[in-house]
């Protein structure tokens, strides 16, 4: 008890001041209790039981500026006084009766009086057993009280309250304890569910054996979060005496003992969404590569053969009859051709869009042809020949620079004409996913075309030849590659640039 009287002084600022012996009367410093002039102090009498062994505070009434101690008591008891709190502390040292008297020094006069009586008991020897095994704990005083051994105070721990429990257990009917959770453990406790859940916003308080959380929460997810801490952090439940089969009958915890409050904060305004430019480059290269060679010898022999009949004139009739031969491609031929072409195409668009939204771009050509109707009457139709271009842009992230894109390219191109006059149209499509970096490109898609054609010995044109020498070969070679770049640009907003434009084309708002 010595020792947390001493913890509790120290805590409040307190001192005791031990009395000074002079001959036979205690001497006390000046009190810092002064009352009033002029008002006479009163005289208080009182008795002060004792057991050996066990300290006991005295609350004094108000004492005049000068006083002094007088008595036998210093035989049985040690007495130290606190003029901070006006409070004497009694020490037993043996049994027996003594006096304490406190006289006014102006005047001589008694203001108070004390009858001390100090007692052996047979509960000593509990005391000092139970203060063994319950010293180590802070906030509690072991004393004899009804002739019963009483454990008070508060302590901080459900664990010490167990403790206790249990020591008190084992000395049946000399001893009770009268010790509660201090107010302060809660408090505690509050304040390292909230450092845990770390949340400003979050306010955690104790009240009445509860654990309330009260505040926003930024969403669903923390606001669970926040109460399966605090009933983690919660202690077992502690039954007082007097609720266990006595008159009180506490209403159990809600929800465990943690009330949630908390309010999930409304999201946030979204912020607008970045604009996205898709520049796009179709690039297609065309190789021609043709070689042809021919030999030739094939002499005809060709009859101009005539008759002419002839009268009158000077000369005689008769029948004149010529012969005449001709011999055509005598002379041998020789061809030999070489050739070489190529074709690069580069076509450019340029296309903002709001992130997350999707962007096409059409560059379609309908060619006309002519078709004929039930009736057999004459229309004209249209055969689309181009490129479609379809793009979604997502940003990676916020703050991110990466851009995911979602493509799609049909391609579609006129390869020539049925007999009929209709277009023989080739189609492709792609679609594909990439994720490229703000102000890179990329190549996304590509389409390569070889054909190879190769003609050997076909004469034409010659029908009686007299002797046919001919030899040929046609060699053509056509390659074709169409690859499509796409390159995101990432905006702050749709007019980011237009600047430029404007300055660049001399134009104005």
């Amino acid at each position: 008890m010595k020792k947390h009287f001493l913890l509790a002084s120290l805590l409040l600022g307190l001192s005791f001041t031990q009395f000074a012996y002079a001959d036979d009367e205690l001497v006390a410093e000046p009190s810092v209790v002064t009352p009033e002039e002029g008002v006479d102090t009163f005289h208080s009498r009182g008795y002060v039981n004792l057991t050996l062994g066990i300290e006991e505070d005295k609350k004094l009434p108000p004492l005049p500026a000068n006083v002094e101690f007088k008595g036998n008591f210093r035989r049985i008891v040690t007495a130290s006084y606190s003029k901070d709190i006006n409070t004497i502390r009694f020490i037993p040292k043996e049994a027996g009766f003594g006096t304490l008297t406190i006289h006014d020094k102006r005047n001589g006069k008694i203001v108070a009086e004390y009858r001390i009586n100090v007692k052996k008991s047979k509960l000593d020897k509990v005391v000092h057993e139970m203060r063994a095994l319950l010293g180590d704990i802070e906030g509690i005083s072991i004393k004899i009280v009804n002739d019963k051994v009483v454990v008070d105070g508060q302590i901080l721990l459900p664990k010490d309250l167990a403790r206790i429990f249990n020591v008190v257990k084992q000395f049946g009917e000399q001893a009770s304890s009268l010790v509660t959770l201090s107010p302060l453990a809660q408090k505690k406790i509050a304040e390292f569910i909230a450092r845990d859940i770390n949340n400003p916003e979050i306010e955690v308080r104790a009240v009445n054996d509860k654990i309330i959380l009260q505040g926003y929460a930024n969403n669903e997810e923390e606001k669970v979060r926040a109460e399966i801490i605090a009933k983690t952090y919660l202690p077992d439940i502690v039954i007082d005496a007097a609720e266990d089969g006595g008159p009180i009958k506490k209403r159990r915890p809600l929800n465990d003992g943690v009330i949630n409050l908390l309010e999930v904060k409304a999201a946030p305004v979204a912020p607008p969404k970045k604009m996205i430019q898709l520049v796009v480059h179709y690039v297609e290269l065309n190789k021609d590569y043709s070689k042809a060679f021919k030999f030739q010898f094939t002499p005809e022999l060709g009859d101009n053969s005539q008759m002419t009949f002839q009268t009158g004139g000077d000369s005689p009739g008769g029948i004149i009859s010529s012969i005449t031969g001709t011999v055509s491609n005598l002379l041998p031929k020789l061809n030999w051709a070489k050739q070489h072409g190529h074709a690069r195409v580069l076509e450019s668009t340029s296309l903002i869009v709001e992130e997350g939204k999707r962007g096409e771009i059409k560059q379609v050509t309908d060619q006309p042809y002519t078709v004929l109707g039930k009736d057999g009457t004459q229309g004209t139709a249209f055969a689309s020949v181009g490129i479609v271009t379809g793009i979604t842009p997502i940003l990676s992230g916020e703050k991110s620079s990466s851009v995911n894109m979602e493509m799609s390219f049909e391609i579609s191109s006129l390869l020539g004409n049925t007999p009929a006059g209709a277009p023989i149209v080739s189609k492709n499509q792609m679609s594909s996913t990439v994720t490229v970096r703000d102000r890179q490109s990329a190549a996304v898609g590509g389409l390569i075309r070889n054909a190879t054609s190769t003609g050997y010995n076909r004469p034409a044109g010659q029908k009686n030849p007299i002797i046919s020498l001919y030899a040929s070969k046609d060699f053509v070679k056509q390659q074709s590659q169409f690859v499509v770049f796409v390159t995101p640009i990432v905006k702050t907003s749709a007019s980011s640039g237009s600047e430029q434009i404007k300055k660049k084309f001399r134009l104005r708002d």
